[in-house]
């Protein structure tokens, strides 16, 4: 039986109820579906300069999301960094998937099969940028407000003014076939009630202990106080290692810029040598002999988002990695004498990151 409206017809209350119910998911059916069209569409046609690997386009932002990604999730995105024709079919796949599933959605073609989807790319989304988000977790309020619409779209689907509808209407066999039901959103799922409430609990808990549970590790005020989360996205972090220190007072290391808003780049102004005995500033790397570093200093890990000079001296934008080379501060130095020393990075914000360095 086809499901549209009719003021009319006679309807028992459970046929009312599910009608009533289409009506109702008709905004949500709409609101979801047009999420992931804009987010597809802004790649394959309003915006393309996203997918052009000659530009600023997706890869950078994948790898923003590394420092926060969860589950291992940023071992896959570095995988894929690392191998450009994986990467390049993950993302138009990933961005096609987005558009399809909103247009389906937004059409009312096959709404379940669209939902489930949808559920699928408000996972990937929470694990990878729920972290995000500068003044609140944007990124995860908007992958878990999607989760909890495709969970209900999938469930109630959504007959109303919907090709699913229409095809019933043309085609009235496919009543009587379970996968239409399955995929399509014109008519209960083929479950008795008890089933269905069963199914319906399972998807409840599921969504609860996703969202809560991502909620308290990004941000706590579950079980524990509130905080700024493991990884900040508002304040920037460079995590150092490998630091090796030469006799000339020329210093190698590792960075990776692990924290920070992924919009805006940190910059580090000052680097100084510091004997980690006497406090004694050893060598210093002002702003000027920081920005004058050469392009041969920075080895980085990625192509894309990358560890450079920059106005202020060092310039790392979020999820860049790099093996830097610092060359002695003053020429014709003397041998530095032994001892144990530390490296100080300072940003122009005036946060300082340390490494202790070892003797080559």
């Amino acid at each position: 039986m086809a499901t549209t409206m009719s003021s009319t017809a006679p309807q028992d209350s459970a046929d009312r109820g599910w009608r009533l119910a289409a009506i109702a998911l008709l905004a949500v059916r709409f609101v979801q579906g047009w999420i992931y069209w804009g987010g597809g569409t802004r790649r394959f046609i309003y915006g393309p300069q996203k997918l052009d690997v000659h530009g600023h386009w997706m890869a950078y932002k994948f790898q923003t999301a590394m420092p926060g990604a969860l589950l291992g999730t940023d071992h896959l995105v570095a995988f894929l960094l690392h191998h450009f024709t994986l990467l390049y079919a993950g993302v138009i796949i990933f961005s096609a998937v987005e558009m399809i599933a909103g247009f389906m959605l937004i059409a009312g073609l096959y709404i379940r099969l669209a939902a489930v989807a949808t559920i699928g790319l408000s996972t990937v989304l929470m694990l990878l940028f729920g972290w995000q988000g500068a003044t609140c977790i944007d990124e995860w309020t908007m992958a878990a407000s999607n989760f909890a619409m495709g969970v209900t779209l999938f469930l109630a689907g959504s007959a109303s003014y919907s090709l699913d509808n229409w095809l019933l209407s043309r085609y009235q066999g496919l009543a009587a076939n379970a996968w239409f039901r399955w995929l399509g959103g014109s008519l209960p799922l083929p479950l008795s009630d008890g089933a269905f409430k069963k199914l319906a609990l399972v998807l409840f808990w599921i969504a609860v202990v996703f969202i809560v549970a991502t909620y308290s590790y990004y941000r706590g005020s579950v079980i524990t106080p509130f905080h700024g989360g493991p990884v900040s996205p508002a304040k920037h972090h460079w995590k150092l290692d490998h630091g090796i220190l030469q006799n000339d007072g020329s210093i190698k290391f590792h960075a990776y810029v692990n924290a920070g808003v992924a919009a805006e780049p940190s910059n580090v102004l000052e680097a100084a040598l510091v004997d980690s005995k006497t406090g004694k500033v050893v060598e210093r790397w002002n702003s000027a002999a920081l920005s004058s570093l050469p392009k041969s200093a920075f080895v980085n890990d990625f192509a894309y988002q990358q560890i450079h000079t920059g106005k202020f001296g060092i310039t790392g934008p979020v999820g860049a990695q790099a093996m830097i080379h610092l060359p002695p501060a003053t020429q014709n130095m003397a041998p530095l004498p032994q001892g144990s020393y530390i490296l100080h990075l300072e940003s122009v914000n005036g946060h300082i990151w340390t490494l202790g360095l070892q003797r080559q």
